[in-house]
């Protein structure tokens, strides 16, 4: 009996030292769910970004755990945003085009490391080499040696230029760098990659991603246009701030931009694209859309991002490695691998980002400009799995508001900074005249009751005045005050006098890259 006695306390101490062991160890891991105060912590986050409606999707484990719609759908109407509110998710559309390209691969239809002029035998860069040498993966990865956004102007703002029409003009398009040497993100390249699923697969782009990713994935709210959004119903009008006022704009709905960045999607939606990316292919139903060697591929890097310092406001972003896959970018994130994407078109911004090893994914789509508001959201979301705090909302907001000082410092100084006594040297008349650049093609410069107006000829909404800066420098201040993305535009003389070519550049360093307005060459048409 003694020894049985002793038997028994000595299991009850063993035991009582587990208990306080796993209590201790609980303490220690993180929490794996979402914290209690975030619904209000995502309206926080709304309501300081001055953002109209957001709608935010969270799995974890091959499970949704949130989705879930914030605030309205538009300003004037007061509809509220719910899981099925379709949001412009910009160039997180490139991932779908790189996971199609994946399946045709699966299929043996393709290889990663085909030359496209093998599939498109009349692709052309500026560079004969380029041109040979480009292989499938080289479509995806923003290393071909094109400048940021080049070519853009063809794609927005809406203008007349067909999708083939953009990829025919490539061959029009200057290179800034040497092929494989660095990265430089594009859009243009995927409206290739487009081209090449229509001629592999027999299938328009469109009708690819929709027949054999959307509909496989029942995500059967989303849609391939912004029109057809629209025509469903449930859709959260793009919004931006235009002279201090938050207000409806008008959005990018064109077939141009389809392979890059033209799908709408909800949260309900979105969640089921996440599952079937962190189950390397397969859906929520078992079924597999594609291999895990397309996981493979795509999740890893292909073109290095060199790597910066963070700005102290967002201190824990700091990376030690970013990169390039396909549709994707590969970087860490409190020391575990991130695999994620960003997009925006006119009024919309959205993030898509997963941490594979957590099997845990995120998605948050906005219909305003602002994306301090889903990275806020996007890594409060990662913290909570990760047991760390961080006050992101703070962090991106003092951000935004030090960057917004920068910016308007920069604007004021080259105003203020100006030769305002100068003149132009010749007459207003003598820089009317059509002109032309060898990718975009014409614009025009006419000069009526004294004063100087521009019209990019192949994009209606891109008229305004020119405005004298100094010298032989002008301001195009566009008519379209949604457009935030006025212009100098420079003239170089000959010797006699007369203008040689004119060179432009966005005034504010606030413009959205794609206004590409920096690769334009523009000759004279008429010998002036």
């Amino acid at each position: 009996m003694i020894r049985h006695h002793h038997y028994r306390e000595h299991i009850m101490n063993k035991l009582g030292t587990l208990i306080i062991a796993a209590v201790m160890l609980a303490a220690q891991l993180p929490a794996q769910k979402l914290p209690k105060d975030f619904d209000s912590y995502v309206e926080n986050v709304r309501k300081q970004f001055s953002v109209p409606g957001i709608a935010v999707a969270v799995v974890k484990d091959g499970k949704v755990v949130l989705a879930k719609g914030y605030g309205t759908k538009n300003v004037n109407t007061g509809e509220k945003v719910d899981a099925k509110t379709n949001f412009s998710i910009a160039s997180n559309t490139k991932a779908f085009t790189a996971t199609a390209l994946g399946i045709l691969v699966d299929e043996g239809k393709l290889k990663w490391t085909d030359r496209v002029i093998d599939h498109l035998p009349w692709f052309q860069m500026s560079d004969p080499y380029v041109s040979r040498e480009m292989q499938i993966i080289d479509l995806l990865v923003h290393r071909s040696g094109l400048g940021l956004g080049a070519g853009d102007l063809m794609i927005w703002p809406d203008n007349s230029f067909t999708r083939k029409d953009i990829v025919a003009h490539l061959r029009n398009v200057p290179l800034s760098t040497s092929f494989r040497s660095s990265y430089a993100y594009d859009n243009i390249l995927y409206f290739v990659a487009g081209e090449v699923i229509e001629q592999v697969s027999g299938m328009p782009w469109e009708q690819f991603i929709q027949q054999r990713i959307l509909s496989k994935l029942g995500m059967d709210h989303s849609t391939i246009k912004y029109s057809d959004a629209v025509k469903n119903g449930n859709y959260a009008s793009p919004h931006a701030e235009i002279s201090g006022v938050v207000r409806p704009v008008t959005p990018s709905d064109s077939d141009r931009i389809n392979p890059a960045a033209s799908i709408n999607t909800n949260a309900d939606d979105i969640a089921k694209w996440l599952i079937c990316q962190l189950d390397s292919g397969r859906t929520d139903k078992g079924n597999r859309l594609f291999s895990t060697n397309v996981t493979k591929k795509i999740w890893s890097i292909v073109t290095p991002v060199p790597v910066g310092t963070v700005s102290k406001e967002i201190a824990p972003l700091q990376s030690n490695f970013i990169g390039y896959g396909g549709g994707f970018y590969l970087r860490d994130f409190r020391g575990e691998k991130m695999v994620m994407h960003t997009g925006g078109l006119n009024g919309s911004v959205s993030l898509v980002a997963m941490i594979p090893e957590l099997r845990l994914g995120v998605a948050v789509f906005t219909n305003q400009e602002m994306s301090g508001a889903f990275y806020s959201i996007g890594w409060r979301v990662f913290d909570s799995y990760l047991g760390e705090k961080f006050d992101w909302l703070s962090g991106y907001y003092a951000l935004k508001e030090r960057a917004d000082s920068i910016n308007a410092s920069k604007e004021l100084s080259a105003m203020t900074s100006r030769d305002s006594l100068s003149h132009p040297s010749l007459p207003l008349e003598k820089y009317a005249g059509t002109y032309s650049d060898p990718w975009y093609g014409d614009i025009t410069l006419s000069l009526a009751g004294g004063k100087l107006f521009i019209q990019m000829n192949a994009t209606p909404v891109l008229h305004g005045t020119l405005e004298h800066y100094q010298y032989d420098t002008f301001i195009a201040r566009w008519d379209n005050p949604e457009l935030r993305a006025d212009s100098y535009i420079t003239f170089s003389l000959h010797p006699d006098g007369s203008i040689d070519h004119a060179a432009m550049k966005a005034v504010s360093p606030a413009t959205d890259f794609s206004y590409d307005f920096q690769d334009l060459y523009l000759k004279p048409k008429q010998g002036k």
